[in-house]
């Protein structure tokens, strides 16, 4: 089962209207372990940047003056996502409805709501009543977010996709997200992580008496008991 974990930053809460989405970060679940493939773009919003959303993000006029328009790169975040992968988003709304109004713009068929999965939503229905932020989750689970001093879509997804392996089932304790040098991942290149085999088997817990104790019990029982027909007696 492949998912995208995904996030959106944008100039403001209008997506019909003037505003316009200015950064888009993903990443790709597949069976929910990450596979260390991520999307991740700047767009040029084509108008000024709204104070308010300055200091949210942190994303000035200087900077998104030269990066590519949503219509630029509307084909290359189709293709990461692909034709039917689900997209797990936090306030999937706002999300999707910032995304459709920018696919519609630069011609593109609109992505169904139906492919969304909300974690605001999940998390509610967890935890009715508690504060459903990402910020919130993050402390719920014990997901670092010390990084996240300003909203940025990559970082965000990266996070996201903690807190939903969290909201899921929980996250394998032999598995974490790192970076391309090895530390905790704070950058694009997610790779998995996993224990190294054991240099050496564990020895047996069971003890003599034990042993000679259930070498009885089976003999007692024929040449039907079951550890007969498996080979282990």
């Amino acid at each position: 089962m492949r998912e995208i974990v995904l996030d959106t930053e944008t100039t403001g809460f209008d997506a019909e209207g003037a505003d316009r989405i200015v950064e888009i970060g993903a990443l790709e679940l597949v069976n929910h372990l990450p596979t260390g493939r991520s999307f991740h773009v700047y767009i040029n919003p084509e108008r000024a940047m709204p104070k308010e959303a300055f200091e949210v993000h942190g994303l000035g006029d200087d900077f998104l003056r030269d990066k590519p328009t949503f219509a630029q790169v509307a084909r290359d975040f189709l293709d990461f996502i692909g034709p039917d992968s689900r997209l797990v988003i936090h306030n999937a709304t706002f999300d999707m409805r910032f995304l459709n109004a920018e696919l519609t713009r630069a011609g593109h068929p609109a992505l169904p709501m139906a492919r969304a999965v909300d974690t605001l939503e999940i998390a509610r229905r967890r935890f009715p009543g508690a504060p459903a932020t990402l910020d919130a989750l993050c402390r719920r689970f014990g997901v670092d977010n010390s990084g996240r001093e300003l909203h940025g879509a990559l970082l965000d997804s990266q996070l996201l996709a903690e807190v939903y392996l969290e909201l899921v089932g929980g996250r394998q304790p032999d598995l974490v997200l790192v970076g391309p040098a090895g530390g905790p991942s704070d950058a694009p290149g997610l790779r998995m992580q996993s224990r190294g085999p054991r240099t050496r088997p564990l020895p047996s817990r069971l003890t003599q008496a034990e042993a000679e104790a259930h070498a009885a019990f089976v003999e007692k029982l024929g040449d039907g008991a079951v550890w007969r027909r498996f080979g282990d007696a």
